[in-house]
Formats: structure tokens, C-alpha cells, sequence
């Protein structure tokens, strides 16, 4: 799927009763009714850390004090919704994942908006025309993701209609990455949104649309969104990363050719390989790998418990001390109330944690993708970091009394670590990646 995707314009669509409103394709879901603020209430930029720590009597009291705010300063007419500009911003009930949102927006002179994806200031509204502004960067146009300090902050071209005039907003968010249109103008190309509560972390993987006031006078109309699935979202991160140029298949859908080991712990299902219910044990590939970019889906079960093994020497060993394994996991489960740091999804196990909230519901199948390059391992889930360690830093210091002989390992096979649950892979492909000068490497050969 192209980046430069192709939204249907509300202006192509039949109109409904209320003005300024339009018939929701199919896929699509109306997110206002042109009548009244149903499915919306109030919130401000405050850290949503600190609504969750709230007590059950704060947090009924907030949400009672943003509805009440929210009648004070949003009104509804003729299927628009109009901000004064003061008071709270305009929040969706519900929070979404991955999502195509479009929107149609107009302002007052010198005016100055936003919309929050997933609770996260924002992409930039406001007058381009605006001098008072332009040190700021009004002058660059609205769409661009303006609180971000280390990727892309404005857009590419001023795109904006002149002010008075309606302008019509696409945008697609997966994963941390966000596209832009504005008035048909592909303005943000991919960009990664940054956590403005918290720099030091991806986005969050879901939350909800903020409509934002900000001193003046905006209005909205047409608001409507298409919630991606996680099929349609890996072949949007597959291609943000580089497509499939240079990687393999490891598994032909039909059978485990070319793996070793448990092969009987494993079945063959509707192009997946599934660990057996009650069996398990480490599935390898029959070759070895250095240096290397694996990309794969895993769906897991209520619990479900797997690992990715690298560099194992072979499939008779503990590939988590003898090799590395990545843990596969669904850390979200009541039993695993009491795992340690390092035992969560995505985590080197036994070493190195990983961050945690990016595994998509279970049931759905789950994009990912590790890098070992030398002592570098970087796993990224449904698009979002969440390790990148240097092994050299870890491997010196044994956890809980366990040595880590495989984080010395240069090469060795990849593959599955079962541990009796009925965890399932698909799409597994491999791309072998040649050392560079300078590159860190493990000790031990394979």
C-alpha cells in the first residue's frame, strides 16, 4: 500500500439533513451526527498519566467538570461544531489504534488549532498568514506535527485555503507513523509522532481524537473515521520499512521444510506454523545466521507463551542462555501478574527489558521485526521500539544467578521457543546483513 494513500472526499458524498455533514462510506464511521456533542467530552493537554492515577471520586469529578466546560465554550450549528476558543478541547469518548481520520475545518484570522491523535498534541491548524506567529512557524502552513523535537515538524508545503474558506484534512495514523493531506496535498509523508508526555517513549498504541481550542474562534465538520485492521497495518509498516526488498521467505506455508528440532511440538495451519497445545520445545532453522533483519506475524492465545530464539547453537539447548530469546508473550494476562522486568514481551530474557503497551489485542495477529547486527539487537512491535540494547553492555551481568553465554554468540540459527501453548507465526522472512568495518561482534563463533 502506497503512503500516499487516496481518502474519498466528503465533498464526492451525498449530503445528510444536518449541513455540513456527510453519508459515511462503507468502513467508515460517522464520529459526529450534526446534532449534538453524543460520543464527545472534555479534556485539556494534561498528561494522561496523571487522569489514570486519579482515584475513582477525582476522576468522576474531572470528566464531570470538562462536559460541564465543554457546553460552555462548543455549540453545534447547522451540522458544525464551533470552538470560542476557550475552555476545553473537544474529546472523543472512545479511543482508537490504528485509524484514518478525515475532517473538515475552517478558521478566524489568526486563528490557531490542533488535532490530537491518540491524546497526543497534535497536527498543527492555524493561519498561515499570521506574522505574530510566523517565529513560531505558522508561516510553514498547518498539517505538520508541531511538538515534535527529532522527526519532521512541519509540512512539506503550505497547503492551507485561505482563511474564511473550508479546508479538508486526511490523516492516517499507524503505529507511531502519521500521514497528512491537506486539501489534497500529501504534506506528511510517514512522519513518526513523538510523545510529547514523554519523550523518552513511543506514543501510546491507542487513545482518542482531541479537537483543540486555542484562542480563537474554529469550526469542524465532517469528521469521520476508518479503523484499520492489523492485516492492512503490517503491509503499511512493511512498506515504511523498506518494503521486502532483500528479505527471503524462511517458512513456504506448507510445511517445516528446512527447520530442525521439535518439529513435532509444531503444525502446519492455514499458512501459519503453531506451536502444539501442550508441546512445544525449540523449532530452528536448519541454517545459521550472523548478522541479520527477521520480520514476522505472531498471533497469541489468552497467556500465550513463545520466543523468538537467535543465534542458538542448536535446538537441544536453552536458547535463552545459550542463545538469546526474545520473549513472546502475553504478558497481559492475570497469571503473569508477578513477571520480572525482563521477562515481558519483546525482552532479551534474562538481560535486557523491553517496553511494554504495543501488543495489539489477543486474538490479532501482531507485526515485528528484529535487527541483530553484532552486539546491537533492535526489536520494533507493530512499528513502535521497544528494545534496542547493546549486548556488550548487559552479557557481563548474570540475572538471577544465570550465566549468558549465547549473548558472546557471532551466529547461530533462528527460531521458536514453545513452551506448550498454541502460539502462532506467519509471514516469517529473513535478510541477511553483511558486517561493516567497525561493527560490534559476539566472541564466540558458532
Amino acid at each position: 500500500m502506497s503512503s500516499a494513500f487516496i481518502l474519498t472526499s466528503a465533498r464526492t458524498l451525498g449530503q445528510t439533513d444536518a449541513p455540513g455533514t456527510a453519508d459515511t462510506p462503507p468502513g467508515w464511521e460517522a464520529l459526529f451526527d450534526g446534532v449534538d456533542l453524543a460520543g464527545w467530552t472534555g479534556g485539556t493537554t494534561r498528561d494522561p498519566r496523571e487522569l489514570e492515577a486519579m482515584s475513582d471520586e477525582e476522576r468522576i469529578a474531572w470528566r464531570t467538570r470538562m462536559d460541564r466546560e465543554i457546553l460552555e465554550h462548543w455549540r453545534v450549528d447547522r451540522g458544525e461544531l464551533i470552538s470560542d476558543g476557550q475552555g476545553p478541547n473537544l474529546v472523543t469518548e472512545r479511543d482508537f489504534r490504528d485509524f484514518e481520520l478525515r475532517v473538515d475545518w475552517k478558521l478566524a484570522p489568526r486563528g490557531d488549532s490542533g488535532i490530537y491523535l491518540r491524546g497526543c498534541p497534535q497536527v498543527q491548524i492555524w493561519d498561515p498568514n499570521n506574522e505574530e506567529a510566523h517565529q513560531h512557524g505558522s508561516d510553514k502552513g498547518s498539517g505538520g506535527l508541531w511538538n515534535n523535537q527529532t522527526n519532521a515538524r512541519f509540512p512539506t508545503e503550505v497547503a492551507d485555503r485561505p482563511i474564511g474558506e473550508w479546508n479538508h484534512m486526511e490523516a492516517r495514523m499507524v503505529g507511531p507513523y502519521v500521514t497528512v493531506r491537506l486539501n489534497g496535498k500529501l504534506i506528511v509523508d510517514n512522519v513518526v509522532l513523538e510523545n510529547y508526555y514523554a519523550r523518552d517513549l513511543p506514543v501510546p498504541a491507542i487513545g482518542p481524537i482531541h479537537l483543540q481550542t486555542h484562542g480563537s474562534e474554529t469550526r469542524f465538520r465532517n469528521l469521520s473515521i476508518r479503523e484499520i485492521t492489523s492485516d492492512e497495518a503490517d503491509e503499511v509498516l512493511a512498506a515504511i520499512g523498506g518494503h521486502e526488498a532483500g528479505f527471503v521467505p524462511l517458512f513456504n506455508g506448507r510445511n517445516l521444510d528446512g527447520w530442525i528440532g521439535a518439529t513435532g511440538g509444531y503444525e502446519v495451519t492455514d499458512g501459519a506454523i503453531i506451536c502444539k497445545a501442550g508441546s512445544g520445545g525449540n523449532l530452528l532453522t536448519e541454517k545459521s545466521f550472523g548478522d541479520f533483519a527477521v520480520r514476522l506475524e505472531f498471533r497469541l492465545p489468552p497467556g500465550g507463551n513463545n520466543g523468538l530464539a537467535i543465534r542458538s547453537p542448536s535446538p537441544d539447548v536453552d536458547a535463552a542462555y545459550e542463545g538469546i530469546e526474545l520473549q513472546v508473550l502475553d504478558n497481559t494476562d492475570p497469571r503473569y501478574a508477578g513477571l520480572k522486568a525482563y521477562q515481558f514481551h519483546g525482552s532479551a530474557y534474562g538481560l535486557v527489558p523491553a517496553l511494554r503497551g504495543y501488543l495489539r489485542p489477543v486474538g490479532e495477529w501482531n507485526y515485528e521485526e528484529a535487527r541483530v547486527i553484532g552486539d546491537r539487537v533492535r526489536v520494533e512491535l507493530n512499528g513502535y521500539p521497544i528494545l534496542d540494547v547493546d549486548l556488550a553492555s548487559w552479557r557481563d551481568q548474570p540475572i538471577d544467578g544465570h550465566a549468558h553465554p549465547g549473548a558472546f554468540r557471532s551466529a547461530g540459527h533462528f527460531g521458536f521457543c514453545g513452551h506448550n501453548d498454541p502460539v502462532a507465526f506467519r509471514n516469517i522472512r529473513i535478510m541477511e546483513i553483511a558486517p561493516t568495518k567497525g561493527d560490534a561482534a559476539g566472541a564466540a563463533p558458532d
